[in-house]
């Protein structure tokens, strides 16, 4: 499958070609991404999805009294933060590769739902934002139970993949790879705003993705398609979701695992540690079989597409990013879970701030991460911090 997704990359498709494209918009310095389905959004969606009503991403271009409301910069993300129970070797590696951003990091297992460190408890826990792009693994996992599409099958989407990809027919995994809002509008309006709805709940989408962690927002997902661009906006820019860190964090390890939906837990004390036993929210059953061509298109994501910042030669990482604008706040995603069971990790990164922190990427803060836990030292329950750690 890796050789498969390598020959749907840019360079393959441009074989012949003096001058070969990628999905960072540059073909000199590797350096210079533009995330091609966030750059002047307005432009994207057109589609009708009833009559009269028109597919616009203005919804998501708000400002509140002239500008953004959120720093980019912080001069310390782990302020307030309760450590107690947290791994300490994993949180510290979490915080090197976070930096002064505003920000938070997650870091989950996503074989049995334990928390393993959380930077920036504050926002991961009782901030739920826009999920922006992050919602298409979702979505894609929706279409292929439902028979809408397999992997191979070609949608019409932005006519800027007839450059990139040599058609603008593209499969499921090439638009996961470059975040193509067409595509997954398509697959929205092909679905519907009920049924789409039935998985979005079943992946846990407006409930507390843990068990018995305090102050946990529930996140909201909405009684209807949004008013502006129907259920389009709602597949392609999450609009009108709102998610924490923490459910998207349970969502991806749902994905990695193979189907199985855990409760969050959050050991704080030896204790709690020493009775620690997974907890099964749901199996998702029929959705299982189709997940590993949503994995296909996180992977493909890291290696060509808008995810590329977190790749790595020495391991395999599968990500999916999101940016999009929320309110006067600009928001960059990165969900993602590495491919070694024996070494498995979900990283979740959210980045806040305004408009100067256009190169700032949130998937490179997960490389950064994946490549400390690379070398990480022992096991994941070998080590708690004490209560007595605050803001570390």
């Amino acid at each position: 499958m890796l050789a498969a997704l390598l020959a749907a990359s840019p360079a393959a498709a441009s074989a012949g070609s003096n001058t070969k494209r990628s999905l960072t918009g540059s073909t000199s310095n590797p350096k210079h991404v533009v995330h091609l389905h966030h750059v002047r959004r307005h432009r994207v969606a057109s589609r009708t999805t009833t009559p009269g009503t028109k597919l616009t991403a203005r919804s998501r271009h708000v400002r509140t009294h002239g500008g953004w409301t959120s720093p980019t910069w912080f001069a310390d993300p782990t302020l307030g933060d309760d450590i107690a129970g947290e791994d300490p070797w994993i949180r510290q590696a979490a915080i090197s590769a976070l930096g002064n951003l505003n920000g938070s990091v997650v870091v989950v297992d996503p074989n049995s739902g334990r928390v393993l460190s959380i930077v920036n408890q504050k926002l991961a826990m009782t901030g739920a934002f826009t999920p922006c792009s992050t919602i298409k693994p979702v979505v894609g996992a929706a279409a292929l139970e439902e028979g809408l599409v397999t992997p191979e099958t070609k949608l019409r989407a932005e006519g800027k993949f007839a450059y990139i990809y040599g058609s603008a027919r593209i499969d499921l995994a090439q638009a996961m790879a470059a975040s193509s809002n067409e595509y997954f509008a398509k697959l929205g309006q092909m679905m519907g705003y009920e049924k789409f709805s039935q998985y979005a709940h079943e992946f846990g989408l407006g409930e507390r993705a843990g068990l018995d962690i305090p102050g946990e927002a529930p996140g909201v997902f909405p009684d209807g398609p949004p008013a502006e661009g129907g259920v389009g906006m709602l597949t392609s820019f999450g609009t009108g979701i709102e998610m924490t860190p923490l459910q998207l964090a349970a969502i991806a390890s749902a994905i990695a695992n193979g189907g199985t939906l855990y409760y969050l837990q959050y050991p704080r004390s030896p204790e709690e540690l020493a009775d620690f036993e997974p907890r099964v929210r749901r199996h998702l059953d029929g959705l299982a079989e189709y997940l590993s061509g949503v994995r296909d298109g996180m992977a493909a994501s890291v290696l060509y597409g808008t995810s590329k910042l977190a790749y790595s030669p020495d391991q395999q990482i599968f990500g999916k990013t999101g940016t999009c604008s929320d309110g006067g706040t600009h928001l960059r995603w990165f969900q993602s879970f590495t491919g070694d069971q024996n070494k498995a990790y979900v990283v979740v990164v959210l980045l806040r701030g305004e408009g100067s922190m256009f190169g700032l990427h949130a998937p490179e803060v997960g490389g950064k991460l994946y490549h400390a836990l690379m070398a990480y030292p022992g096991t994941q329950a070998s080590t708690l911090l004490p209560a007595t750690a605050l803001g570390k």
